[in-house]
C-alpha cells in the first residue's frame, strides 16, 4: 500500500549576501533538494543515503512539514500534506514523528525522563489529563530496552545510546505509522550504533512502523532498508531494492558509495 507520494518536491534557499562583496548582483540559489519524486510503501524501509550536504535532511523535515517546500506535491494516505490546514497537521502529527541525529541535542536537558517522552502524550491529549500517561511510558521505555527504574533521572545521566533510545521512545508515544530515522546512529560509536539499529529493525516488527532512514553509510542502509534511494545534489540520481542498488549499481555516484565505505558489522 502506497504510503507517501512525493512528486517534483523542491527546496530552494536564495543564496545569503557576501560580507565582503554587500549585495550580489545576480543573487543564486541553492537547491537543496531539486525535484524529487518518491514513493514510500507502507511497512518498507526506505534507505535514504548520500554525502553531507546532499540533501537527505532536508528531504526528510519536508516530508513532516517542518521547513516548507518551493514547489511540488506531498501526499500522506492520499491527503494533500501541503493543503493541509494547521488543525489537520496537528492531527496527522500523530502518524509522523522523527528520530533526530544527535541524542545529546534531541533531549530538553531540564526535563526528566519519565516527561521527555510524556510530553508528546500531554500535547495531543487534554494537557491536565495525566491519567493513562504513565503506564504507556513504561511500556515505551521496556519496548526500547530501559527499566522504569530512569523515570525520574535527567539526559545528562545517560550515554549517547541510551540518549537514543530515550528519543525512539518519544517518537513512538503517539504510535506513528512513519518515522523519519535522521542519521540515527551517527553520532554513536560503532558498536552502539549496531545495537541501535537492531532495535530499529525489531520495533518495525513489533509495531508495523514504515521508515524512512537517512544515513551516509551505505552498508548501515543496505542492513536495514527494504529499498534504497540514492541522492547527490539534491537530486534522487537511483531508487531500486537494496539488491539491486548493491550488488548491480547503475549511476556512478552509487558506485563510488559503495566503493568508499568499508563493512560495518551489525
Amino acid at each position: 500500500m502506497l504510503l507517501i507520494e512525493i512528486r517534483n518536491l523542491t527546496k530552494i534557499y536564495p543564496q545569503g549576501e557576501s560580507m565582503f562583496r554587500g549585495k550580489s548582483r545576480a543573487r543564486n540559489e541553492v537547491r537543496a533538494v531539486d525535484d524529487v519524486s518518491l514513493d514510500i510503501h507502507a511497512g518498507e524501509t526506505l534507505g535514504l543515503v548520500g554525502e553531507s550536504g546532499s540533501g537527505k535532511s532536508t528531504l526528510g523535515r519536508l516530508i513532516l512539514r517542518l521547513i516548507e517546500p518551493t514547489s511540488g506535491s506531498l501526499r500522506f494516505e492520499d491527503r494533500d500534506l501541503l493543503a493541509a490546514s494547521p488543525a489537520e497537521m496537528r492531527r496527522l502529527r500523530r502518524d509522523m514523528q522523527i528520530i533526530f541525529q544527535d541524542p545529546f541535542a534531541s533531549l530538553d536537558p531540564r526535563f526528566r525522563v519519565e516527561d521527555i517522552i510524556a510530553e508528546p502524550l500531554v500535547i495531543h491529549r487534554n494537557k491536565n489529563a495525566r491519567d493513562g500517561i504513565l503506564p504507556r511510558v513504561i511500556e515505551l521505555l521496556r519496548a526500547v530496552g530501559l527499566d522504569e527504574s530512569i523515570l525520574k533521572r535527567f539526559p545528562h545521566e545517560f550515554s549517547g545510546g541510551q540518549r537514543q533510545r530515550i528519543g525512539i521512545a518519544r517518537a513512538l508515544a503517539l504510535r506513528p505509522k512513519f518515522i523519519v530515522a535522521d542519521e540515527p546512529v551517527s553520532a554513536l560509536d560503532v558498536s552502539v550504533g549496531a545495537q541501535i539499529v537492531n532495535l530499529l529493525a525489531q520495533l518495525q516488527r513489533d509495531f508495523g512502523l514504515t521508515y524512512l532512514f537517512i544515513s551516509h553509510s551505505m552498508p548501515v542502509v543496505r542492513y536495514l532498508s527494504t529499498r534504497i534511494a540514492v541522492m547527490y545534489r539534491g537530486k534522487i540520481v537511483e531508487v531500486g531494492s537494496t539488491e539491486q542498488i548493491t550488488e548491480r549499481p547503475q549511476h556512478p555516484y552509487t558506485r563510488s558509495l559503495l566503493e568508499a565505505t568499508p563493512e560495518v558489522a551489525v
